[in-house]
């Protein structure tokens, strides 16, 4: 009796149990049957060959039209060419030194080819792929197998073709079968199948491989959608009811405290939308349940602002806070631009402190041994309220006397190890207020964040200027960038100050150099996230901070303060130029992407991005929102080479379409994929929903969520549902586990 766990080896044998691990990670008998068809072809229907990219590995339906035999002219040999179409578009493909395949590939007849499609004087084609032709009078299994019924075509791999994937899921299924699919658990249970009108998940199962028609396909997929759904919002429902359950010191506002004096010096009110949400993080910071908490909202809504009221209630509670910054140049200006908020109320007991007033300090890894061992004083005897740092807060030396807020900015940059070790630090668990500037979609939101409380600030403070942004074709029209020069120029005339953004630091040596003659290239570091593509694709290399700022200060830049600004200069003269840089003492910051977050310069109003096309939607929208902070309107300019009608052109013209944080993070989800929403990776990887949209799904997820959160509530342990149970430990392998309880 075959279960789901078996492995695939006993059902399909060595070879084809090798390769179907090797290629497509699939090992069990459930892996297999969870590797659901892409697409379906029915006979007549054949594939939009138009509409192949290249370098793609396809499985497509097609008639052939023409067979050619051509022998080599300086050599023995021969090449069979055999042009398939669909009645509109033409493929090649191509064999060589196999002539007698003249007798299967016949003109008129139909069949699925497999292979990588390639480019040839300028005609795509596919290199002697692999095929199995379906006519009936043709000699093939695969005639047969599907006759009746649509065709399945698998995300399959150069190893194995999708019609070889179909026969394994048949062998599986016929094995099922004939067992009454004893063994197969149903994780649903069965007064949600009914409400929610869901299939069983074996004919769930059976239908996705083998529809006869579409509304087979849909009603099997609409199960599926429903399973990943609702397994993944169980995990988080168990998560929530977990933590709520932990104890945590309330920290309730304390009038006439440091946070009335400090909202006493503001030089302005507080939009609506900043108060709901000191209102909702208030209420939860008087619980005796830690705080688990996302806030996100638009770039320069005022999110730190919200974050240090929160931090400044704790501190009148008695308590002390930590703001986690994934940068240097992000906690320095994070500690700056606070304590120029707080004033001497971030100068508490020190001379010409207020009475009120609290400790603010600064620990990140490149300090000295003095100043460290000062601030680790502050913090362990209570001294400093409010501590900023980098990764260094995290160091198993760093105590504090009572942790009761942990805040953590750009919080996907860091691993949830990180995190936990940081929330280890208190006597009970801290509260918990997670940031991101990185507007989030609701559904990807309700899944990636499903164990978080949302919070979303989507009102800009007045006074922000509005920000035009347009894309400058470098190569089609070089007077456009001769013209941004130019208006950078007119800007700081005016009194105001620029930007200029390159994906890349340049500071490492060229190809086959080393300034002694040997050493290769140096390449980006894994903590280098500011070097974008050094050497990704075959286009040129990616402009560069070094050589830009010395091509500008010498060219159409002359005469003006131009500085450089990048992750691997020392942290002294990092510090030392932002310094300066918000003193008006430089006209522009040739930099990388190290500004993206955090900075805050209200005299900057224009920005050039230089090899726009090398960044994502997100960080263009990001990076814009450091002009435009003051009462002068802002200017971004995104500078590429990337033709008109290219996929790279159409992104950025979205981002010069529109100034909407959420659309703009929806483009960017789109685009890149949705990844893991249950691994850290954030995109370009292997993805555990196969059937569930986290962008289209939105009904679905949303009452999965309200179902999950029910069911938990009754039975947290899933003791009544031990099908649901063992679902959940196979789909949350030990990573996924982890990544959910330390989240």
């Amino acid at each position: 009796m075959p279960a789901l766990d078996e492995p695939l080896v006993k059902v399909v044998g060595d070879r084809t149990a090798k390769v179907l691990a090797d290629s497509l990670k699939l090992r069990t008998v459930g892996d297999l049957l969870h590797h659901y068809p892409r697409r379906y072809v029915e006979r007549g229907q054949l594939t939009s060959l138009d509409d192949l990219e290249v370098d793609e590995h396809v499985t497509v339906l097609a008639r052939i039209e023409k067979v050619t035999l051509i022998p080599f002219k300086a050599r023995r040999g021969d090449r069979l060419e055999v042009v398939v179409t669909d009645g509109r578009g033409r493929l090649s493909l191509v064999f060589f030194n196999q002539g007698w395949r003249q007798k299967d590939l016949r003109p008129g007849l139909q069949g699925l080819f497999a292979g990588k499609v390639g480019l040839f004087n300028r005609t795509r084609q596919l290199a002697s792929p692999d095929y199995q032709l379906l006519d009936a009078d043709a000699d093939s299994d695969t005639a047969t197998q599907f006759a009746g019924r649509m065709i399945p075509v698998y995300p399959a791999s150069a190893q194995l073709p999708s019609w070889k994937l179909a026969a394994c899921v048949e062998l599986v299924l016929d094995s099922f079968a004939a067992t009454a699919w004893a063994g197969v658990g149903e994780p649903l249970p069965a007064e949600l199948r009914a409400k929610h009108q869901l299939l069983p998940l074996t004919e769930a199962l059976e239908l996705v491989h083998r529809p006869r028609s579409q509304a087979d396909r849909e009603a099997a997929r609409a199960r599926l959608r429903w399973d990943e759904a609702f397994v993944l919002q169980v995990a988080l429902a168990q998560r929530r009811a977990a933590d709520s359950a932990l104890p945590a010191v309330p920290r309730p506002r304390r009038a006439d405290g440091l946070l009335d004096a400090f909202d006493a010096r503001l030089p302005f009110t507080l939009t609506d939308g900043q108060q709901k949400v000191c209102g909702e993080i208030f209420k939860d910071l008087e619980t005796e349940h830690p705080m688990h908490r996302l806030l996100q909202g638009e770039v320069g809504s005022g999110k730190t602002l919200v974050a240090l009221r929160a931090m400044l209630t704790v501190v009148d509670s008695g308590g002390q806070a930590v703001l986690l910054a994934p940068t240097e140049v992000l906690a320095q200006q994070h500690h700056r631009s606070i304590a120029e908020m707080m004033g001497d109320l971030a100068e508490g007991g020190m001379l010409g402190g207020s009475d009120l007033g609290t400790k603010v300090v600064l620990l990140t890894g490149s300090m000295g041994v003095p100043a460290r061992r000062q601030v680790m004083l502050d913090m362990a005897c209570g001294d400093a309220g409010i501590a900023i740092g980098t990764h260094a807060l995290i160091e198993d030396k760093v105590q504090f006397q009572d942790l009761g807020l942990v805040v953590v900015d750009e919080q996907h940059r860091f691993g949830v190890e990180q995190r936990d070790a940081l929330r280890a630090k208190g006597e009970q668990p801290p509260h918990l207020l997670v940031m991101t500037a990185t507007p989030i979609p609701r559904t990807v939101a309700m899944t990636v964040f499903g164990d978080l409380e949302t919070s979303v600030l989507d009102q800009l403070p007045a006074g922000r200027s509005p920000i035009s942004t347009h894309v400058v074709p470098a190569l089609e029209k070089p007077n456009f960038l001769a013209r941004a020069w130019e208006r950078v120029r007119e800007e700081v005339g005016k009194g105001h100050q620029a930007y200029v953004v390159c994906p890349r630091i340049g500071d490492e040596p060229e190809d086959g150099k080393n300034g002694k003659g040997g050493a290769k290239k140096r390449k980006a570091l894994p903590d280098d996230p500011e070097d974008l593509g050094a050497a990704s694709d075959d286009r040129r290399p990616p402009l560069a901070v070094v050589e830009t700022a010395e091509m500008l200060g010498k060219g159409p830049l002359a005469g003006l303060r131009v500085e450089i600004l990048h992750g691997r200069l020392a942290p002294d003269a990092k510090d030392d130029v932002m310094k300066r840089f918000a003193a008006g003492e430089v006209d522009v910051l040739v930099a990388t992407t190290v500004i993206e977050v955090g900075v805050n310069v209200p005299n900057s109003t224009v920005m050039v991005i230089l090899d726009a096309d090398r960044f994502g939607v997100s960080q263009l929208h990001q990076l814009r929102g450091r002009v435009g902070r003051g009462s002068a309107p802002g200017l971004c300019l995104l500078v590429s080479d990337m033709p008109a009608g290219s996929s790279a052109r159409a992104r950025l013209d979205a981002v010069a379409g529109t100034l909407d944080g959420f659309e703009l993070s929806r483009i960017d989800l789109e685009q890149r994929r949705e990844g893991d929403v249950l691994g850290q990776a954030q995109s370009g990887v292997k993805s555990s929903l196969k059937v569930l949209s986290v962008l289209d799904d939105e009904d679905v997820i949303a009452a999965a969520r309200e179902e999950a959160t029910q069911l938990v509530a009754r039975d947290q342990e899933l003791a009544d549902h031990p099908d649901l149970r063992l679902t959940l430990a196979s789909l949350l392998d030990e990573d996924r586990a982890d990544y959910l309880e330390k989240g």
